[in-house]
């Protein structure tokens, strides 16, 4: 699970889940993030390895790591949005900055 909601956060540029799951989906977004930024190989099939789409894997790889090329981290947002309706469940919106 945590696998696709990285990989929907990289595609979607933003998602709408739980605190807790937004603050573990961040964790491994941004290790991604760093991690495509290396460039080599090894980071490339790192990538290619954890991330479902090869679509996406490539445009973290192609579009999103130039991108934060100078950023040393802080690549995400999480926005807290209220408890939800049904299980008083606090949500938050996570977003890539």
């Amino acid at each position: 699970m945590l696998r696709a909601m990285v990989t929907f956060l990289m595609e979607n540029g933003k998602i709408e889940t739980t605190v807790t799951r937004a603050k573990e989906v961040r964790s491994m977004a941004e290790k991604m993030i760093t991690i495509a930024k290396g460039g080599d190989l090894h980071a490339k099939r790192q990538v290619y390895s954890y991330i479902t789409k090869e679509s996406v894997a490539k445009k973290v790889i192609d579009e999103l790591a130039p991108k934060y090329k100078d950023v040393k981290g802080g690549y995400t947002r999480i926005i807290r949005t209220g408890p939800r309706r049904g299980d008083a469940a606090e949500m938050a919106i996570i977003e890539l900055v």
